[in-house]
């Protein structure tokens, strides 16, 4: 799958506001709603979170991957998005989350969901992606990072 078709330039942000793990959830969801890719952000939100219930997805090295799959959602997108600071995620290592990548698939979409996030976890394994990500100013330098 490439990254392009599911991650677009208004789906990036450099500088997440967010202090809490609810926080940041409900931020990559509100870039999801303004972009129109999920019809109704509380039930989005109630099948990511319940998600995060069953198992963190703080997968540790600074980086979390929330994901959700529901009726709400219009067609598979993913949010990027960094936390300068880092946010206490429940990370599974125990450290800040960064890196952050929301991934919304609707329920028809078999498991796509999981060929996203193996994809991203393949490549987020590598300090060097990470890195690149981290410092990353553009849409450009996000899909960049995943190249090499």
């Amino acid at each position: 799958m490439e990254l392009q078709k599911i991650l677009a330039p208004q789906r990036v942000q450099f500088n997440l506001k967010s202090k809490s793990k609810m926080e940041v959830i409900e931020e990559l969801i509100d870039i999801l709603y303004k972009d129109g890719k999920i019809t109704d952000k509380e039930k989005f939100k109630e099948v990511v979170i319940k998600r995060e219930e069953e198992f963190t997805t703080g997968i540790g090295m600074g980086v979390a991957i929330p994901h959700g799959k529901s009726e709400y959602v219009v067609e598979p997108a993913l949010v990027f998005g960094i936390s300068k600071e880092g946010i206490d995620y429940d990370s599974m290592d125990g450290k800040l989350a960064h890196i952050f990548f929301l991934i919304a698939v609707p329920n028809n979409a078999n498991n796509e969901h999981l060929t996203i996030l193996s994809m991203l976890s393949r490549k987020l394994m590598y300090e060097d992606v990470r890195n690149k990500l981290i410092s990353s100013k553009s849409y450009e330098d996000v899909i960049n990072a995943f190249k090499e």
